[in-house]
């Protein structure tokens, strides 16, 4: 791992735990300089530090996702610590599992507009100002659930990533003249505290019977993914869904 002055710098949102912190910490780790961005600052904050205790080439901005502001403040931040932003991951998403007739259309509203209004906003706040330099790259974290449905998950959580696939063909038509590439990642079930606080452990053997290849996915597999969207020679990727789910979902 070498962080040099010209490495390329990655902004990850929701990157304080879970899924998001293992993406975080491959860019890291792969030799790029990363901005850990979540709704809970504190969190972000030991994340980084984890990474990072000098605070050289991972820090950490608190950025709620809904916020159009938040994204324009972290690119500020960005741009004043490391000089530049060339990688934008964006992984925050809300998750709850009521069951769909149940769903009132405020949580509805809200779920949607925090998952599928925070990537939209991203890629357009980030994805201008990378348009501007010439060069970029966006991955958008979607999910098995945006393309069979869900399994475990609500109709509002499923909904809001299906649409961040239909946002990822939008961008990368908008933004391919330009340099910057925009791309999706579809993970189904992971080895992750999101899959574990959703689905109970007594119903976790039920899960992996249904899954062809037996197990949960890797989140270290998902953040080796995002490395490859991430490099330069993934110029000629754009508008893609990376699908990572075991078997459950086949094109």
């Amino acid at each position: 791992m070498t962080h040099s002055t010209d490495a390329q710098v990655a902004l990850v949102t929701g990157a304080a735990q879970g899924l998001g912190f293992q993406i975080a910490s491959c860019l890291f780790n792969a030799g790029y300089r990363v901005v850990l961005t979540d709704v809970n600052a504190d969190a972000a904050q030991a994340a980084a530090r984890s990474l990072d205790p000098e605070g050289e080439n991972a820090i950490a901005c608190e950025l709620n996702i809904a916020k159009k502001a938040d994204f324009e403040t972290a690119l500020k931040v960005a741009l004043t610590q490391f000089g530049s932003l060339h990688v934008l991951v964006n992984n925050a998403a809300v998750t709850k599992a009521t069951p769909v007739m149940d769903i009132s259309l405020d949580e509805f509203n809200e779920v949607v507009n925090i998952n599928l209004g925070g990537v939209f906003v991203g890629c357009q706040v980030i994805g201008q100002y990378m348009a501007e330099q010439g060069y970029g790259r966006i991955i958008n974290m979607a999910s098995l659930a945006g393309q069979n449905g869900g399994t475990s998950t609500g109709a509002h959580y499923a909904a809001s990533k299906g649409g961040i696939l239909t946002l990822t063909k939008i961008f990368a038509k908008e933004l391919a003249s330009r340099g910057v590439t925009v791309n999706a990642i579809a993970p189904g079930p992971i080895d992750s505290p999101m899959v574990k606080a959703l689905v109970p452990e007594e119903r976790l053997p039920t899960l992996l019977g249904a899954i062809p290849v037996g197990q949960l996915g890797d989140g270290d597999f998902i953040g080796d993914m995002v490395v490859q969207f991430a490099r330069p020679e993934a110029y000629f990727t754009t508008g893609t869904t990376w699908d990572v789910n075991g078997g459950l979902y086949m094109r």
